[in-house]
């Protein structure tokens, strides 16, 4: 039989997405359905000193409202739970009266219809005690500060701290160090469907939530924490989803979906409910990628050795903590990039501040830790007079490379073949496009930037991946039924999946049956996230396939078994020295970008964007190359024009004609994959993780093409035009 890892098969859901037939959580209905409307709190830090809900419960047609003293257990937060479901007065949780950002929820309205619901909670009436805002994180650092969370007794939520040799030795031996200061934006996921879900009491009895997310059995457990009810008596369900990049992790409409009918179901109404929030809704009140503020210094000797890096990272939490402490655990982590280096001092914080929530977001940490990183050693070339290249080559982690944090990489290092595999494709661009004239006014440049990015979950965070499978038939395997969580988010984890089963299986993909993201049938997953699900899922598939082919050959009838994957542990950094064995895989990606730059105008096009991604094996290679296409192009959304612009803690690009994100007038002319494939030694067939990796070191590559073009350093993005000329001292 042909081989059936390492083919471009056709997705399992390509035709229903391209006809329409594949339905979204907005698209579902079920019969006398009810729908929902979120009221938010529309200010940054406040206490909720009293809720009037007589005159909205007075509108025909409205079922029921429901307030934070409806929460039986009123908290919830995928790290620490230290966010109310509901804020205001008659919680059972203490300082859940307090709002600390606009997209706080107050109260939900159940209604016969959704303008109903709307027509309600804008009925409602608040009454509000404002607080002071603060929205800079350095001075909400202050022990003066306006306290977010009053039982912290601080603003900041986490510090992490690295102490690898003697920092200040080595600086007195460098012969150059370099300074810096870089300040990272933050980024709206923009994915194409807004939040939306449908919540029913199933046949079962059980509070079932229909929804878009990344991880069933997290939702359920948050759910089911919140709700006071046992995890058998939740089930979640995920449709198809359209996008995630991180922005689903964390709950939103989950919780209140529930909510809302476990709580007419006591009063003996089991109508479903739907609700599905606008765009303006949806940028509102998930989180976003984190703003960073990073000052580092690095130091090398004459010929390009690195002996020392300094850096100090504050992460911008807003009022939760979402997944901040994790990110900051890879920003830490990966800020001192894919080199070894031999003394390294880092400290990080992650700070509670009334701005936008932060969280996960596609990279994770590693965007913003490598901009500072490729920032320096682009720098370091020039003070040097080293070509930018040869001096990370002179650097890079190898195989048996001592991390910052004192362990030693996993075996499988391949960051040096995907840097010359990068060069030598940008080398023969760059001899194509010689003598090519542009008007007076455009400056072209190219620009280089590597890295490196963990697979799995991080610093000893619990690992596993659970599998299911069934075989059926009498002489030979008729049908193989698969039971798998992993969500399907557009990334085409669940044609991986049957690909997976099928190789192992030996059989064609037509006779895998894939179950998919259900609590109620499917075992644990874990998260589609930390570009883990093809590594993972993989691992347990494969595992699950062979315990079943065994059982089979003993003629069992259906054979049927579960494995459960766990890779090689990890261990959380020490709080004194930050030594740990922080992940258990990685991938390497390096990306060559060429830019024009109008100076007139201030305007930055990506003319070729060269992407070398060592993927372990190309489970589907068709996939593997959407993948790194659109990687690439949301990571020049996030160099060049996402602008997300606050004042005072409300924000004011909240839609997208004012929050602007790439069309295809936008995007590189033309991006190449290299799709490199050196197997890793536990990987699945080999594969590694590598949804996140080609969005890494986009924004080092072209800012650092931007000043081949043009002279300057910029060490803020995005590059907007506004922003570039003022670079160029254009403008004021």
């Amino acid at each position: 039989m042909t081989k059936i890892i390492g083919k471009s098969v056709t997705r399992l859901d390509a035709a229903s997405k391209v006809t329409g037939e594949a339905l979204y959580p907005g698209d579902i209905n079920l019969p006398e359905q009810a729908y929902m409307k979120i009221l938010f709190a529309g200010r940054p830090h406040a206490i909720i000193k009293k809720i009037d809900l007589d005159e909205a419960a007075a509108v025909p047609g409205v079922i029921a409202i429901f307030t934070a003293k409806d929460v039986p257990n009123n908290e919830y937060g995928l790290i620490m739970p230290d966010q109310p479901v509901l804020c205001g007065p008659g919680s059972n949780k203490p300082y859940a009266e307090r709002v600390r950002w606009v997209g706080d929820q107050v109260a939900i309205v159940v209604a016969d219809s959704e303008p109903i619901a709307a027509q309600a909670r804008d009925l409602i009436r608040v009454e509000y005690e404002d607080l002071p805002v603060v929205t800079d994180m350095l001075a909400a650092m202050e022990a003066d500060a306006p306290l977010l969370h009053p039982d912290k007794g601080s603003n900041v939520i986490l510090r992490y701290r690295i102490r690898k040799g003697d920092v200040e030795a080595a600086f007195k031996k460098a012969d150059v160090i370099v300074e810096g200061v870089y300040d990272t934006p933050m980024q709206e996921h923009a994915y194409l469907q807004p939040e939306a879900g449908l919540g029913y009491i199933d046949e079962e009895g059980r509070v079932t939530v229909l929804v878009g997310g990344q991880w069933t059995h997290e939702d359920q457990e948050q759910i089911a924490h919140s709700l006071g009810l046992p995890l058998e008596q939740v089930r979640v369900i995920y449709p198809a989803i359209g996008g995630a990049f991180g922005g689903r992790e964390d709950m939103s409409v989950q919780i209140v979906l529930a909510l809302a009918v476990w709580r007419l179901a006591q009063r003996g109404i089991k109508r479903p409910i739907k609700i599905i929030w606008s765009r303006e809704e949806s940028m509102l009140a998930h989180h976003k990628r984190h703003p960073y503020h990073i000052k580092t210094r690095w130091g090398a000797t004459k010929d390009g050795k690195l002996l020392a890096a300094e850096v100090d990272l504050y992460a911008d939490a807003g009022g939760y903590a979402y997944t901040s402490t994790k990110v900051q655990g890879n920003a830490t982590l990966i800020c001192t990039g894919p080199y070894e280096i031999p003394n390294v001092k880092v400290d990080s914080a992650s700070i509670y501040t009334n701005n936008m929530v932060t969280g996960a977001f596609r990279g994770f940490g590693g965007p913003q830790g490598l901009f500072a990183a490729e920032q320096q050693m682009s720098k370091l070339a020039e003070k040097l007079g080293i070509d930018p290249i040869e001096l990370r080559r002179r650097n890079l982690i190898q195989e048996g490379s001592i991390l910052s944090v004192g362990t030693p990489l996993p075996k499988g290092v391949s960051m040096g073949q995907v840097v010359d595999k990068c060069v030598e494709r940008m080398g023969a661009l760059q001899e194509s496009g010689r003598g090519k004239i542009t008007p007076k006014a455009i400056k072209r440049g190219w620009g280089f930037a590597c890295g490196f990015k963990n697979v799995g979950f991080s610093f000893g965070a619990p690992e596993q991946c659970v599998a299911t499978i069934e075989l059926h038939g009498k002489a030979e395997i008729e049908k193989a039924v698969l039971y798998h969580a992993g969500a399907e988010v557009g990334q085409g984890s669940h044609t991986a999946f049957v690909q997976f089963a099928a190789e192992t299986l030996n059989l064609p993909l037509e006779k895998v049956e894939l179950i998919a993201s259900d609590t109620a049938v499917t075992g644990n997953s874990g998260s589609v996230s930390a570009s883990r699900m093809t590594f993972m899922a993989g691992n347990a598939i494969k595992g699950a396939c062979e315990m079943a082919l065994e059982k089979w050959q003993r003629e069992e009838r259906p054979a049927i078994a579960t494995y459960q994957y766990r890779p090689p542990r990890t261990t959380p950094l020490d709080p004194e020295t930050g030594k740990s064995d922080p992940n258990f895989a990685y991938g390497y990606v390096a990306e060559a970008v060429e830019v024009e730059v109008d100076i007139e105008t201030g305007l930055v096009r990506l003319v070729n964007v060269i992407c070398a991604d060592d993927v372990g094996k190309a489970v589907n290679p068709q996939q593997v190359q959407g993948q790194i296409e659109g990687a690439v192009v949301q990571a020049a959304g996030y160099a060049l024009m996402e602008n997300m612009i606050q004042r005072d803690g409300r924000l004011l690009t909240d839609k997208l004609s004012t929050y602007l994100i790439p069309t295809v007038l936008d995007i590189p002319e033309n991006v190449e994959s290299l799709i490199l494939e050196y197997a890793d030694p536990i990987g699945p067939y080999g594969a590694r993780g590598m949804g996140e990796m080609p969005y890494l070191p986009l924004a080092p590559a072209v800012t650092a093409a931007v000043h081949a073009a043009t002279g300057i350093w910029f060490d803020e993005f995005p590059l907007t035009p506004e922003r570039v000329l003022r670079g160029l001292g254009r403008l004021d």
